[in-house]
């Protein structure tokens, strides 16, 4: 778990703990679930608290288990790259936005279903929508998906039972369409599947909006960059202020190193630093080793 970034360690911790004090809840008749799960907004038991809360509820272990597998896979990536306060930000804001598009859709659905019958949501016992009840990282999580596929487009995955890698854009887009054709189809399987796609839009939207608009981030560091433009950013800034502290010192460097050694070696670390950034756009930032990512985090951070 160390290596784990800190947001990601810290959802999957609470997602785990939530999960275990939901069946230990459970046993004592208290269903965690039906007050922290969202329910339809027309519904008596509907908090707005509930669009925050159900994220980090679950309905089973096998649908904690591929929530997390996948926000551990792809979120310490995208926590690496965006740091720790936009990517919170982005997870709660996909996540919520999954929430508000299964309200939607719940919505549209229920009046098509009562207007087919000549009924409207004033005829109907408020009491009976209680039972529509989401719970699920999923939506949030899936816009992470969402932002790996933009992010390292070009990156190849090795995802069963395919037996050669995919690139992640094409891996988005194939899940995204299956969850669409399944959102379609209706089939009642209890997957919440237009809050996947919520997810997955939200996640768009502000990807996009943040690379229109890199001044707008809302106070959080970052937050219109590009993750290369952001290391390199980083990295500038950080060089410019040594190179200002080494001038007001002039006399004490140059007596440590003459200017041909000190600009040889600030090239030589510019390079390096190119290098690094170059290998991340063409092959994504899995591909960097344990040296590469230690230079590149160690020289920004300086």
């Amino acid at each position: 778990m160390r290596s784990i970034p800190t947001i990601t360690k810290n959802l999957l911790i609470i997602n785990v703990l939530a999960f275990a004090a939901y069946y230990v809840m459970r046993g004592s008749g208290v269903d965690l679930n039906d007050l922290l799960g969202l329910h339809f907004f027309k519904a008596p038991d509907f908090r707005i608290y509930q669009l925050f809360t159900y994220m980090f509820m679950h309905a089973n272990l096998t649908h904690i288990f591929f929530n997390m597998f996948a926000l551990w896979m792809f979120g310490c990536v995208i926590e690496h790259v965006w740091g720790p306060k936009k990517f919170l930000f982005y997870y709660i804001s996909c996540g919520i936005g999954a929430g508000l598009m299964q309200e939607l859709v719940q919505y549209i659905a229920i009046s098509m279903d009562l207007s087919a019958n000549g009924l409207s949501f004033s005829a109907v016992n408020p009491a009976l929508f209680n039972a529509l009840t989401t719970v699920g990282a999923s939506g949030a999580v899936y816009g992470i998906l969402l932002a790996f596929g933009m992010l390292f487009p070009e990156q190849r995955l090795f995802i069963f039972p395919l037996p050669v890698p995919i690139k992640a854009k094409w891996f988005v887009l194939i899940y995204a369409g299956l969850e669409l054709f399944m959102a379609l189809q209706s089939s009642g399987d209890g997957v919440a599947h237009f809050a996947h796609l919520g997810g997955m839009l939200f996640g768009f939207l502000l990807i996009r909006y943040w690379r229109h608009h890199p001044d707008m981030g809302g106070g959080v560091r970052g937050i219109g960059d590009s993750p290369i433009d952001r290391f390199r950013d980083y990295w500038e800034k950080h060089s410019h202020k040594k190179a200002d502290n080494l001038n007001s010192r002039q006399d004490d460097r140059t007596s440590r190193e003459t200017d041909w050694e000190y600009n040889a070696r600030k090239k030589a670390e510019q390079e390096e630093i190119d290098r690094i950034l170059d290998k991340i756009r063409r092959s994504g930032y899995d591909s960097l080793s344990a040296e590469e990512k230690r230079k590149l985090f160690d020289n920004s951070n300086r």
